[in-house]
């Protein structure tokens, strides 16, 4: 087993899942309705949870423990894509977000269920048991908006022009993608971008929504070489400002 191609892949599925939390996280007190509210938050707190184990999983090959992991660095050494550190935006934005993301979360946790590396897909099971009700929420929400009033579609299909180019980015091959794939670890990033876009279209078009031709996807790419936008900074530094503060406490 090629162990630092096992944490490469590692750290982008729990970065992923830290900056999509603590975005998700923004929403609460905000939802246009208190059961949106509660969904967002009690989402963020499955997704924080779930970096956390990633997190857990790295320290056991050798790597800091999770709070120095999550905590302590600074943005060109998070590997997250840049779609989860774009601010929320308004409702529809992040609704389309979630859907997109939680789509490709989806296919690459059926894949890692079958991993080689045992505790990855030990870990990947029971993720999956909480992540269909993500899925669910999203798909439930984008079609029953989609098919709503001519606004309601028409700010989800701006959201979709928007995002869509930019969920790419969760599938950028790195210089481990071929190894994790010959060690039966995960499959192809090209592989897996295949297998979301037989999920993700049926979705959309239940929706009455369809994604743009030719997205231009190039320019959202690098994330996972710690290249991010102006917006992931800020955000870790609104994030471990507790930390920073006295790195010593406990709860």
């Amino acid at each position: 087993m090629n162990t630092e191609a096992l944490k490469d892949l590692l750290y982008i599925l729990a970065d992923d899942d830290l900056i999509i939390g603590h975005r998700d996280s923004e929403w609460t007190g905000l939802g246009p309705v208190l059961e949106e509210d509660i969904a967002f938050s009690s989402m963020a707190q499955d997704q924080v949870g779930h970096a956390l184990s990633y997190y857990s999983l790295i320290h056991t090959l050798g790597e800091n423990v999770p709070d120095i992991i999550a905590f302590t660095r600074n943005a060109s050494e998070f590997r997250s894509c840049q779609l989860t550190e774009q601010p929320n935006g308004d409702y529809a934005f992040s609704l389309i977000r979630h859907l997109l993301y939680d789509t490709a979360k989806y296919v690459r946790l059926q894949a890692l269920v079958h991993s080689s590396w045992h505790p990855l897909a030990e870990l990947a099971e029971r993720i999956m048991k909480e992540h269909k009700y993500h899925l669910m929420h999203a798909k439930t929400w984008v079609v029953q908006l989609g098919n709503g009033t001519e606004e309601s579609r028409l700010r989800l299909q701006s959201a979709t022009n928007e995002a869509f180019p930019m969920a790419f980015g969760l599938f950028e091959t790195t210089e481990y993608s071929d190894i994790l794939a010959e060690e039966d670890i995960c499959p192809t990033e090209n592989d897996l971008v295949a297998r979301w876009l037989d999920v993700l279209h049926p979705i959309l078009d239940q929706a009455k929504l369809h994604v743009p031709a030719n997205p231009d996807f190039s320019v959202y790419m690098g994330g996972r070489k710690g290249y991010h936008s102006e917006h992931l900074q800020p955000l870790l530094d609104e994030m471990t400002v507790v930390f920073r503060t006295d790195p010593q406490a406990v709860w």
